[in-house]
């Protein structure tokens, strides 16, 4: 059976933990990664009520999007909800895992599937993420170019959007006298030599840093691998907050909020005026207000978000139309992240179920 860290390398392999905000806590905040997996519930909150709901259907893993711990907890009492989840989980043996700011900011994540639930077209991150990438250069004789090359795509580098396999290959001359006590692949101890060599080129994030250098070393024929790492300030399309693309047709802004409340299923959306066509449409699952000005200057018609306050609303500057449809109203699909990518990785070796347990706690009266 699949452990609980099997589980948490897939979920980190779509959705990094380097990718999250700095003030974010996501990954496994309670249980042993030893255990095996009987049942996996996912919700987009981790509360008293799911842990219990967990029990109750026979899962002893909660997947969710919210991370329970955001503060370090100096005691372990019950004195509030989130002891009391923390308390209950443990009693009875159930891990709790939660992809949060890292979901949010890769490009199949939360504003990849609200995306798709508005039917935007044309898609790409709103605003890409830089500093995240490296190019790591190696010299490698002719014969083992290929090999390395695999070995270093299957660490994870080489991959540009949706393009795998990326690389450059220059043919050159190397030079070296191997010393004394050495063990030289080509040539002999103490004896200048020179080979033919090629220079390599991929791109590879950051974080995969050290994985990619052990499958080099692994890879290469020399004792001694000559590599270079350069970090980068390129924005990578792949990595970043909100997303942005359009919709097949201009609507009105009353036929888009129309659309809104039906894609989504809310029963108000808060907005601002605007009186031009809704074609260009920018969302951020969550509290998206930090990315009004972006939205904004990538031209958007419509920015779609949640938990705006008052004076923020003044920021579309009658530029576009600014649609505020509550926080977990437009994180509410997060659940079919998770199950999908995990009935992919999976598929019916232990029971996946979406949570029944309504964890939204803003109520509606009209």
């Amino acid at each position: 059976m699949p452990t609980v860290q099997d589980l948490a390398r897939v979920l980190e392999r779509a959705a990094p933990l380097a990718y999250q905000e700095s003030y974010d806590n996501a990954g496994l905040q309670c249980g042993d990664p030893q255990m095996e997996v009987r049942g996996v519930l996912i919700a987009l909150d981790c509360t008293p009520a799911v842990v219990d709901e967990a029990v109750r259907r026979g899962c002893n893993v909660v997947v969710a999007h919210h991370p329970l711990i955001f503060k370090p907890l100096k005691r372990l009492t019950g004195a509030n909800e989130v002891e009391q989840t923390l308390l209950k989980a443990i009693r009875h043996e159930v891990a709790l895992y939660a992809a949060h700011t890292n979901l949010d900011n890769v490009r199949h994540g939360v504003n990849r599937k609200l995306a798709d639930k508005l039917g935007l077209t044309n898609l790409r991150i709103l605003d890409p993420k830089p500093g995240l990438l490296a190019k790591l250069i190696t010299y490698v004789p002719l014969a083992h170019t290929e090999a390395v090359l695999q070995a270093l795509y299957r660490a994870g580098a080489g991959q540009v959007g949706d393009y795998s396999g990326c690389s450059f290959r220059t043919e050159g001359t190397g030079t070296f006298t191997p010393g004394a006590g050495t063990d030289p692949f080509i040539g002999r101890q103490d004896k200048p030599e020179t080979v033919r060599e090629e220079r390599v080129e991929v791109l590879l994030p950051l974080h995969l840093q050290h994985t990619a250098l052990r499958a080099l070393r692994q890879a290469h024929p020399y004792e001694e691998v000559a590599y270079e790492i350069i970090r980068l300030e390129n924005t990578t399309q792949d990595v970043g907050a909100g997303m942005i693309g359009d919709l097949p047709e201009a609507l009105s802004p009353r036929e888009f909020r129309q659309r809104l409340k039906q894609a989504l299923g809310v029963p108000v959306v808060k907005h601002t005026e605007f009186e031009g066509p809704i074609k260009k449409v920018a969302v951020c699952g969550g509290a998206g207000s930090f990315l009004i000005g972006k939205a904004r200057a990538a031209g958007a018609d419509a920015y779609v978000t949640g938990d705006l306050k008052y004076h923020e609303y003044f920021a579309s500057e009658g530029r576009l139309l600014l649609c505020d449809v509550g926080h977990f109203e437009s994180e509410q699909f997060t659940g079919e992240i998770f199950r999908d990518l995990l009935m992919g990785n999976f598929g019916s070796t232990f029971a996946l179920l979406i949570a029944e347990t309504l964890t939204n706690p803003v109520r509606y009266d009209f």
